[in-house]
């Protein structure tokens, strides 16, 4: 029996840094608006490019959690291009079943390209048109749910079927197209979930407000049980029960390279300190433990942790991680 099914889009990573030292006149960061600009017209220096095949939330979760421990599959769907044949690899390298991979026939990969600007940066991102449509999966002792592209409504029933049906339990972090649809729309998810992780902005798009707490307790609401906000710099929130509410802030001195994937390596190292039978507190530590190493390079998989790395992680950085009621 697989630990964990990861349920999700895949993606190919184009990451451009901007060189900085030549493009002041040319660029700059308005940290009021969240803007990263650039003068139209203009051709923006870049200083160096990479490319990451087998990216997205899905796949982030899927390897990062294969490189922790656990017997890890995925259902992704992929085009018929190189890349699309590339990423399948990539999960057969990482010792993720590909069992459940679609290769969809004329299909193309998704891309997002990354701009990273200082320690900003902004995503666009591509999504190919998909035909989803939930397989027959084996029992699972968890699954988790995270980003897909358009046309994915099906999802919102079948997946709350397979968790009954099977007694699984169901992780979710919602992407952009799911936080989209709304709060009304995802409930039936939402109620299905054992854990949601979600960051602050897409819990003040669902609920609305600042305070995390208060957040919480709204989305507690839908049925969903334990949830877990990340807020960047600040840490994380996170509370089993809405009553007792954690906190887990960061380490100060650890170093940021930037910060693709940050968000889906906190959520692969909470749920697998969570399948593993950790409490709350101690899965919010792996989970910044596991973020802090992803933010120290390039890309949203290489620094994601083996268990000897997170142990290792844990004794250079634990002592700033001690865990809060609030």
């Amino acid at each position: 029996m697989y630990d964990l099914i990861s349920i999700g889009d895949s993606i190919t990573d184009v990451l451009l840094e901007v060189d900085t030292t030549d493009t002041e006149s040319m660029c700059r960061v308005d940290q009021e608006k969240c803007l990263i600009c650039f003068e139209y017209g203009s051709k923006i220096p870049v200083s160096k490019m990479t490319r990451v095949l087998a990216s997205g939330n899905a796949a982030n979760n899927a390897i990062g959690s294969a490189r922790l421990g656990l017997k890890t599959a995925i259902y992704t769907v992929l085009g018929s291009d190189q890349d699309s044949q590339d990423t399948k690899k990539v999960f057969e390298d990482e010792d993720v079943s590909t069992e459940f991979v679609v290769m969809e026939s004329g299909g193309r990969s998704n891309y997002s390209t990354i701009i990273d600007y200082g320690e900003e940066r902004t995503i666009f991102a591509y999504h190919e048109p998909r035909k989803y449509s939930f397989p027959p999966l084996p029992p699972v002792k968890w699954a988790y749910y995270t980003s897909v592209g358009k046309n994915h409504e099906i999802f919102h029933t079948q997946i709350p079927e397979y968790m009954k049906k099977y007694d699984i339990s169901l992780a979710f972090s919602p992407g952009s197209f799911q936080i989209r649809e709304g709060l009304e729309n995802l409930k039936p998810i939402l109620a299905a979930a054992d854990l949601l992780i979600l960051n602050k902005q897409e819990a003040m798009l669902l609920v609305g407000g600042e305070d995390l707490k208060e957040s919480i307790v709204k989305l507690r609401e839908t049925g969903a049980k334990t949830i877990v906000i990340t807020d960047g710099a600040e840490g994380s929130v996170g509370s089993f029960d809405g009553k007792e509410f954690w906190r887990v802030g960061v380490p100060q001195n650890a170093p940021v390279v930037e910060s693709t994937g940050a968000g889906d390596a906190y959520s692969t190292g909470f749920l697998a300190a969570t399948i593993y039978g950790k409490p709350i507190a101690e899965a919010m530590v792996w989970g910044t433990l596991n973020a802090t190493s992803v933010i120290g390079q390039i890309g949203s998989r290489a620094g994601l942790l083996t268990k000897a790395g997170l142990e290792e992680f844990s004794r250079k950085y634990g002592i700033e991680l001690k865990p809060k009621l609030i």
